[in-house]
């Protein structure tokens, strides 16, 4: 129990009930249905863009292309249907886009792999990159008409409820691409030796390499598999709102980054889990929900992100040198 009590997670959760309770107080809409509905809505994006953080900075990365990838994963595959006039289901889509993500995070693992160059450099220069050549060659303008089976996707629904001024609220069943994704990652990352390898990365690159693990093989996984989730994240997104734009996620790495240092994932990599990734996805969901209830400026959210940054950074590191210090040493 005193474990448990000390974790990041412990304290995040314990955040996020205080501050739904504070804002509830404040303005009773918070907890409506419909509110509630529309913060999970958020989350399917928002949580499959942390999935992909956590990974790489389990890893001992940091990778900020992620929007990019599947900003150009999400239009060019729907100028290619739009194109051909497809009109079947969105499976076609998913494939796509997911291919066109894997090639695109394979351009990331072979500059980190191969080269050895550092991950933040590698992922700006990638993502100025790719946004560079898809609105050059691919185009910058929105595709208002996206194919049918996008549409029918973002239709289907888990359930509905109505409002007492008669507005209808869905939560979709996107959602379950969320789910998905999670179980998938999550079992990975806990009971596969490939998740132990992505731990081990991040812990310590020279130990892992000692202790067996094929580095580059794991850092091939890596990248690949990220671009392959922010393809689906960006066809998603696309089916959604039911129309393409190119510059729908610019910015969108740093809320999500806050996201998953605030969840405990140690920037400086071997540590991170879904549970606490998720509490932090949804504690900057609320915050960022709180401002528009609250009636404060839109422009304090960037201030509050980084602020959520720095404490969470800071959090997680306070943390590992305590257990450092906790550690008893060898002489």
């Amino acid at each position: 129990m005193k474990k448990l009590l000390s974790t990041n997670e412990f304290f995040v959760a314990l955040t996020l009930i205080v501050l739904a309770l504070v804002i509830g107080i404040m303005n009773p809409t918070f907890f409506s249905a419909g509110n509630m509905i529309d913060l999970f809505r958020s989350s399917i994006v928002t949580g499959i863009f942390a999935i992909i953080v956590l990974i790489v900075i389990i890893s001992g990365g940091i990778d900020i292309s992620f929007p990019a990838i599947a900003a150009f994963a999400m239009f060019s595959t729907t100028k290619i249907l739009t194109s051909y006039g497809y009109e079947g289901s969105i499976f076609l889509a998913f494939l796509i886009a997911g291919i066109i993500g894997i090639l695109l995070g394979l351009v990331n693992a072979v500059l980190i792999s191969r080269f050895k160059l550092p991950t933040l450099i590698v992922t700006l220069g990638t993502a100025s990159m790719f946004s560079g050549f898809l609105l050059t060659f691919i185009g910058y303008k929105e595709i208002p008409d996206v194919p049918r089976g996008m549409v029918d996707f973002s239709k289907m629904e888990l359930f509905r409820v109505t409002s007492k001024t008669g507005i209808v609220y869905s939560l979709p069943a996107a959602i379950l691409v969320l789910v998905v994704i999670a179980v998938v990652v999550y079992f990975i990352l806990r009971y596969t030796m490939l998740g132990r390898g992505i731990y081990a990365l991040g812990g310590d690159l020279v130990s892992a390499e000692r202790a067996g693990f094929n580095i580059k093989k794991i850092q091939f996984f890596i990248y690949s598999f990220v671009g392959f989730l922010a393809g689906i994240a960006g066809v998603v997104h696309t089916s959604l709102m039911r129309n393409s734009n190119p510059m729908d996620f610019m910015g969108a790495e740093m809320i999500v980054i806050a996201a998953v240092v605030l969840g405990g994932a140690r920037i400086t990599g071997g540590h991170g889990t879904l549970f606490g990734t998720f509490l932090g996805v949804f504690l900057v969901l609320v915050i960022n929900n709180s401002l528009i209830l609250l009636g404060i400026p839109s422009y304090w959210q960037k201030f509050i992100v980084g602020l959520l940054i720095l404490v969470g950074t800071g959090i997680t590191a306070y943390q590992a040198k305590r257990n450092a210090l906790k550690m008893p040493s060898i002489t």
